[in-house]
């Protein structure tokens, strides 16, 4: 018996169908060890020693490949043909090894780009050591990364309240939202205007022709700046006589685009199908997996992190088979297309994203695939084909018009473009981020010393607009161009900045919060070399060429950390002074934004002598006067009122205090307030004032007038029980958002809004709850019904505290990091549920479990009404008892 490991269970299943009884496949759910997130697991004055731990979820699994691997004749490490895929098969190999197990069995590596059962098969035809140098650059890699945030976080801890964390790649990709926003702030807005004839030939085919020149001078865009220009170009274009000077047709072609890389698929399923970067990469782990085909376990794309974007040959061949199929022999170009990167540090390692089989259309896959999967599938699909398309081909036409208004002459331009073959854009076009609209109209036929006639003029007023805050495809692409980190980690980067709230998402676009600017801000002031693009870029450049045995990872180790620790000991005597007065002068704009009658922005708006400045309290910054204590004048970093004062009374409050407005009902003062749990809305003052807090995920930015009164409001009333004819309210306690029938209260999911929760999903919350769902008597949300386990009983899969989990009768078991609640199958479920089992109890458990599963699908006989004990009845009451199912 041959021991095959690999990382999650979904592929070693799809594998095991390929393989037989000759092998066994275990899984080994992502990484089995990890650095302690504490101080001291890397050490640098020990040669950079790194201490690795096992927990949890790894020492089962160790365990587990352990016992198998005992009886085996072979050890196959199977992981990603990656540097992270190398690093745990680096890992497991190490732990075996401290286990003393392996004695002498031999250790293979084997890789494949795809999870089908030849390539699989080529694959262990092929094997190889592990390569140590991308063991190396990753273990350089871990070990930055640590060092950089448990180093430079505590800096900002103590420095900047309110701060989070640093990260080597994180904060700059925080810098860019951040850069960005301050061009936004510091932009003015310029007056422009167009003008634009609408003019028609002989035949009376009308178009329209733009002002280029006047008496021998080029008008550009932003030329013509006011109202008055606009005015004598118009009256002297209403009188002028029309003629065509030039007319020239050019033809054009528009080459497909490359098929997808990691970057690249990330931007366009954020683009076409909004879909986060993460939930893409969950999305595509999941195809390149293996999914169930009318029973038949497939991978159907290719490896999904790469930077290639080349095809292998075979791949090639079919794409041009499937194009003259579909589309006809015209489609299908005389030469095969070949694609290289242009992108920087880019590593053509790895083919680009493509189906395992270009033959396997979309339309065909679709019915056994989940709706998210199939578009992303589909899009993977077309671009490939795309790929190797012919060119579309195209005529581009301009025509030169001249107006003479007298002794003066005017210049007019009109262009058009019409498409003669569609080629590859009849199946693919790329979208685009803040793209300009193409003329792609069709001009009537014209040719020199035609006359033309005049229908109308418009002289349009314009201005220019500022840059475009980020996307998230938008992010990724310009951290691609920099040289930024790698394919595999623009999601998590993204994800870190959410997580860490120092930025949010507006209309799909990056906005920083104040204390994302903040801590990008005082980077740039202290420690400015490591939050410079090149250095990053070139940082990454370095660990390419460890992975490539160029250079020794601890000696580029030491030139960081040598360079890194002289910046942090320059900061050991920063005063708070220094601090503020720093990232006054870097914030200016953003903070002290310019006033439409050109008044100081820093004069206090209450005392009118004070200057605003940056502050620094318990809570975070604030901008407070320099007349305090007598002024107590404050305000939040950003100014949202239109004006740029702050809002509604002036803003004035203590520091972590924003005046929100005043309720009309009660004449009371509405404030978002920081406080010890998080922020909160209070109305008026006094020894017991209501509070609100915040729900989960809601900006405190976020937050105006009316939807504080609206969380004031609560609990509201949203139903009533259709038995008892009781109302169900709707609240936040402690636990977060709870909906409430008598004594009995149940969490809301977290895809529900506590301000719009509607009644029919009230009284669903609140039955679930009363028919006994839940995990240990608690609140409990419905999930989704995966089907039945072999030995009785239903099993789903729910969402809960600690994330989504299986549920089976009394077993609950917590979905690994590489499954989601939308992915799992029927058949992992039974994995997972089946383990669980096991380590509760062994058989006895399973068929407790089975019993209790069997037991809760059986309809109950309804028991008669007991009188709760008074400690149980008096916890009912509070909505601090809600909890959530898996807490």
């Amino acid at each position: 018996m041959k021991l095959l490991v690999v990382e999650s269970p979904a592929k070693a299943k799809t594998i095991n169908k390929y393989l037989g009884s000759d092998y066994e496949v275990i899984a080994s759910f992502g990484h089995i060890r990890d650095l302690p997130a504490k101080d001291g697991s890397v050490e640098p004055d020990n040669d950079f020693a790194m201490k690795w731990e096992i927990e949890g979820r790894g020492a089962k699994q160790v365990a587990e490949i352990a016992r198998a691997v005992k009886g085996a004749e072979k050890l196959i490490l199977a992981t990603d043909p990656d540097r992270e895929g190398e690093a745990i098969s680096w890992h497991v190999l190490e732990a075996l090894n401290q286990k003393r197990v392996l004695k002498g069995i031999p250790v293979e590596r084997v890789t494949f780009n795809a999870v089908t059962k030849d390539a699989v098969q080529k694959a262990l035809a092929n094997p190889r050591a592990i390569d140590q140098a991308l063991v190396d650059a990753y273990l350089a890699r871990r070990a930055l990364d640590y060092l950089v945030g448990f180093t430079l976080s505590p800096v900002l801890w103590r420095k900047l309240p309110g701060a989070r964390s640093a990260g080597r790649v994180q904060s700059v990709a925080l810098r860019l939202v951040c850069d960005r926003e301050r061009e936004i702030e510091a932009f003015r807005a310029r007056e422009y205007w167009s003008l634009v004839a609408t003019l028609a030939t002989e035949s009376g085919q009308t178009f329209e022709a733009r002002l280029v020149g006047a008496d021998g001078k080029k008008i550009a865009r932003l030329d013509i700046g006011n109202a008055e220009e606009a005015k004598a170009f118009k009256e002297a274009l209403e009188t002028a006589l029309f003629t065509v000077t030039e007319v020239e047709a050019k033809p054009v072609k528009r080459h497909p685009y490359p098929p997808f890389q990691t970057s690249t698929l990330q931007q366009e399923a954020s683009r076409k199908l909004g879909l986060a970067p993460a939930r893409t990469m969950q999305l595509a782990q999941r195809l390149y997996e293996g999914v169930d085909i009318g029973g038949e376990t497939v991978g159907l794309i290719t490896y999904m992190r790469t930077d290639g974007v080349d095809m292998d040959g075979s791949a090639i061949t079919a794409a041009r088979s499937v194009i003259g199929k579909e589309f006809g022999d015209r489609y299908v170009p005389s030469v095969p297309r070949k694609y290289t990167v242009k992108a920087k540090n880019a590593q053509e390692a790895h083919e680009a994203i493509r189906p395992t089989d270009l033959g396997r259309l979309p339309a065909q896959v679709m019915r056994h695939l989940e709706p998210e999967q199939a578009k992303l599938y589909e899009l993977i699909w077309k671009r490939t084909i795309a790929s190797q398309m012919e060119s579309a081909e195209m005529e581009r036409t301009t025509v030169d018009i001249a107006a003479k208004v007298g002794a003066r002459n005017l210049e007019l331009r009109a262009s058009g473009q019409v498409v003669l073959f569609d080629g590859f854009l009849t199946l693919y076009q790329e979208s685009r981020d803040d793209e300009e609209d193409e003329d792609s109209k069709k001009l009537p036929a014209m040719k020199a010393a035609d006359r033309l006639e005049k229908r109308a003029i418009a002289a349009d007023q314009h201005f220019t607009e500022p840059p475009p805050r980020f996307s998230e495809a938008s992010l990724v692409k310009r951290m691609e161009e920099l040289g930024i980190g790698r394919p595999s980690t623009y999601a998590a980067t993204l994800s870190t900045l959410r997580d860490r709230e120092y930025v949010r998402i507006e209309k799909k676009r990056l906005v920083p919060e104040d204390k994302g600017m903040l801590v990008t801000s005082f980077l740039e002031s202290f420690f400015k070399r490591y939050v410079e693009f090149d250095f990053t870029a070139n940082l990454e450049e370095k660990l390419d060429r460890v992975s490539n045995a160029e250079i020794d990872w601890k000696a580029l180790l030491r030139e960081f950390w040598e360079e890194f620790t002289a910046s942090i000991g320059e900061t050991k005597d920063l005063r708070v002074g220094d601090v503020l007065e720093a990232l006054n002068g870097v914030l200016g704009d953003y903070i002290f934004p310019q006033k439409a009658d050109g008044s100081d922005p820093r004069i206090c708006p209450t005392c009118g002598n004070g200057q605003l400045s940056l502050k620094l309290g318990k809570f975070g910054a604030f901008v407070g006067c320099s007349n305090y204590p007598e002024c107590r004048y404050t305000r939040p970093l950003s100014v949202p009122a239109a004006d740029g004062e702050a809002s509604a009374e002036g803003g004035q409050g203590a520091p972590g205090v924003r005046i929100l407005g005043t309720d009309p009902v009660t004449s009371l003062e509405v404030t978002m307030r920081d406080g010890r749990f998080g922020p909160y809305i209070q109305l008026g003052e006094g020894e017991k004032p209501k509070r609100s807090s915040l729900p989960k995920g809601m900006s405190p930015a976020s937050v105006t007038l009316d939807k504080a009164l609206a969380l004031l409001s609560l609990p509201r009333e949203v139903a009533r029980h259709p038995e008892s004819g009781e109302p169900i309210l709707v609240g936040i306690g402690r636990y977060g958002p709870y909906v409430q029938h008598g004594k009995t209260y149940a969490n809301i999911d977290k895809g529900d809004d506590v301000l719009e929760l509607g009644a029919n999903r009230a009284i669903d919350l609140i039955v679930a709850k009363e028919s006994g769902g839940g995990r240990g008597g608690r609140a409990s949300t419905p999930g989704r019904a995966l089907g039945d386990h072999p030995a009785g009983g239903a099993l789903e899969v729910k969402a809960g505290k600690y994330g989504p989990y299986v549920a089976w009768g009394k077993i609950f078991a917590t979905l690994p990091k590489t499954m989601t609640a939308e992915s799992i199958t029927l058949e992992q479920a039974i994995e997972l549920a089946n383990a669980k089992a096991e380590a509760k109890g062994g058989a006895k458990g399973k068929a407790k479990a089975a019993g209790a599963a069997a037991k809760a699908k059986a309809p109950a006989k309804k028991p008669a009404a007991k009188k709760a004990p008074a400690k149980k009845a008096a916890a009912a009451k509070a909505p601090a008892k809600a909890k959530t199912a898996s807490g």
